[in-house]
């Protein structure tokens, strides 16, 4: 799940208000691509859209926004911003931010929105930006114009609705762009198709090493199911929920097998148990099914020679033993502290993942 739908859904429920900004068009070079979102309120911001100067001015302009929403609760506005001349950074391109204030009101669209998501479905969002104008039927105009500023009152309201469709079939990559209307000066519509985006991890092991690991995936955009036989080797769950990890669900398992078999195509497994007995045979199984987006296993070069060798005399195909990454991390990391081997294991997932997505992509 994207962390920004969920914090928004989170803020709005509680009754305050909020400012969703998008970078809705990049020109040139700048710190963030386009689709990339913030949520600012009246004490706070969360996530980021490039930091600097330009997220300093994009917090300033959301602010003003929430300000100027006592008076119209549904601000919209864009803002073209110059990140060279009139912010200082050194990018030198150009953004369009759009700021849309949401409150209470928009937790049906932001719901349906998580939902299809959750389900693994893209989803194309639009918003209209409609530049201000003046004028409306005058007292002078009578009953008529009444009703006909009530139907046109209605037809805005239905035009400044956040929309959710379904992409165009075989496009659901992610997307992002501000379509300029020619009916009125200063309109434009924002679509953007907001894929899912959290990757499915089983970490096995709940040592040391696995712990630090869990820490590192808590705040990356993906789905963990953490595996171990030993039920008192995990954390309770408050201690997860302190450190904001939402998307790791414990399996304490006498059959850590189970979780190989019933993970979902595409799954990332990275082994990391106290048994190589028990490592070995879940490498087995992984490696059995083929269908994995990646697989790490903890261990030493000397591991490895002794796994190949063991693998290969069970039938395992050698081009399915060559694609384990053991020992697991990138290269170049010669600290061998739990935290750090978490954070190597998780760049190199980071890496597989990352190619695998623009793989699809291209």
């Amino acid at each position: 799940m994207h962390a920004w739908l969920t914090d928004l859904q989170y803020l709005l429920a509680r009754g305050d208000a909020a400012v969703l900004v998008t970078v809705a068009r990049v020109e040139g070079s700048a710190p963030r691509d386009a689709g990339t979102k913030m949520i600012v309120t009246r004490d706070a911001a969360r996530h980021t859209i490039g930091g600097g100067h330009l997220e300093w001015k994009a917090i300033e302009i959301a602010r003003q926004a929430l300000r100027d929403g006592m008076r119209a609760p549904h601000m919209r506005r864009l803002e073209r911003l110059a990140l060279g001349p009139s912010l200082g950074q050194c990018c030198g391109g150009a953004v369009v931010l759009a700021f849309e204030r949401l409150d209470v009101g928009d937790l049906g669209w932001l719901a349906s929105l998580a939902r299809r998501l959750a389900a693994g479905e893209s989803t194309v969002r639009s918003v209209s930006f409609r530049a201000t104008r003046n004028g409306g039927p005058s007292a002078s105009q009578g009953a008529q114009g009444s009703a006909a500023a009530a139907v046109a009152a209605t037809a805005a309201a239905a035009a400044d609705a956040v929309m959710l469709s379904q992409p165009e079939p075989g496009v659901e990559a992610p997307d992002c762009l501000l379509w300029e209307s020619g009916e009125h000066a200063g309109d434009a519509l924002l679509t953007e198709t907001i894929a899912p985006n959290d990757f499915p991890v089983v970490v096995f092991g709940a040592g040391h090493v696995g712990a630090a690991l869990v820490r590192v995936l808590g705040t990356l955009p993906c789905r963990v199911r953490w595996v171990d036989e030993r039920d008192a080797a995990f954390p309770p769950p408050e201690a997860l929920a302190a450190l904001g990890a939402r998307n790791v669900e414990i399996d304490a398992n006498d059959a850590p097998d189970e979780a190989v078999d019933t993970a979902a195509p595409g799954t990332s497994f990275i082994v990391m148990t106290h048994d190589h007995s028990r490592d070995l045979a879940l490498a087995e199984r992984i490696l059995r099914r083929g269908d994995y987006a990646f697989f790490g296993m903890i261990g030493s070069h000397t591991k490895r020679k002794q796994f190949e060798h063991r693998l290969a005399a069970r039938g395992i195909d050698p081009s399915q033993i060559a694609r384990m990454k053991c020992p697991l991390g990138v290269e170049g990391i010669a600290d061998k502290s739990p935290e750090a081997i978490a954070i190597s294991a998780a760049a190199q997932l980071l890496q597989v993942i990352g190619a695998r997505a623009g793989s699809h992509g291209a």
